[in-house]
């Protein structure tokens, strides 16, 4: 099992537009294949950060199979514009 995580810093003012829009990629994501769970969480000391964990069979499933799929151009659409700076992506693994 691979955990992405992304912090997520949205522009001050947009985080309900973000959440809004959230609720609609989540939609995107929870169809693709590898997929197993995730968690959007907002940081308590700062409302418009929030961290974003998304459980994979394996890496290849993020990186290559939602990546260059049509779908991720709709998440992309839905939720990119929400970030300043854009976010930095890591995979983690269990040991």
């Amino acid at each position: 099992m691979i955990l992405e995580v992304a912090i997520l810093n949205v522009i001050p003012g947009l985080e309900d537009a973000f959440l809004k829009a959230f609720d609609q990629a989540k939609a995107i994501i929870s169809k693709m294949a590898g997929y197993s769970s995730h968690q959007l969480k907002r940081c308590v000391e700062n409302s418009s950060q929030f961290i974003l964990l998304v459980e994979w069979e394996k890496l290849t499933d993020h990186t290559e199979g939602f990546r260059d799929s049509n779908e991720y151009q709709e998440w992309k659409r839905l939720l990119h514009h929400f970030y300043n700076p854009f976010p930095t992506v890591e995979h983690y693994e269990n040991i």
